[in-house]
């Protein structure tokens, strides 16, 4: 296992990753064209949520996703701050800007594979300012699903053969918590 101060070498450099392999053995895999990941959980004044799918060349299929992207990744903007490429991530994606923005939490990735996180934000406010689809040949499908049929209807996208990113459910239960945690409560 990697320690936070155990160098690692470069095993193979790709244009946008690279192999690594720490002094212990430990192989694992970087961005290099990018700082941080972004993730948002949009949600409508009418209670639904704005998903993305998009085939997805590792997996081979169809992925059921939040908007999501990289940070960092456009040629002289390597500074770019997370909520700034959240804000443009969902742009892109969903045609949508949001009002109000909230940082849900940072999760790893995939912790055995990659030390990629994930920074998670929570989008409320939504104003439709262009179609979305994503830029730059992205291909993506836009699903508003009210949020109590999430679970659902992430359930018969699977059966449909597509797969479903584990990030909306977390996602979806960082943001109820963090309502919960807003509203007074009585006690009694």
């Amino acid at each position: 296992m990697r320690r936070r101060d155990e160098a690692s070498e470069t095993v193979h450099q790709g244009k946008f990753l690279s192999y690594e392999r720490t002094e212990s053995g430990w192989e694992y895999v970087t961005r290099t064209n990018a700082k941080g990941c972004i993730a948002i959980l949009a949600e409508t004044d009418d209670k639904r949520v704005v998903l993305v799918e998009q085939f997805r060349p590792p997996v081979g299929k169809n992925v059921i996703e939040l908007p999501a992207g990289l940070a960092g990744d456009i040629p002289l903007q390597k500074d770019e701050p997370l909520l700034s490429a959240a804000k443009r991530e969902l742009k892109e994606e969903t045609g949508y800007e949001a009002k109000n923005w909230k940082t849900l939490g940072e999760t790893p990735s995939s912790a055995g594979l990659t030390d990629e996180t994930n920074t998670i934000f929570y989008a409320t406010g939504l104003i439709r300012m262009t179609e979305g689809g994503g830029v730059g040949g992205e291909s993506i499908t836009v699903h508003f699903v009210n949020k109590f049929d999430v679970p659902k209807w992430c359930e018969d996208r699977r059966r449909e053969g597509k797969l479903v990113d584990f990030k909306i459910f977390a996602a979806m239960y960082l943001a109820k918590g963090a309502e919960q945690s807003t509203q007074s409560r009585l006690w009694y």
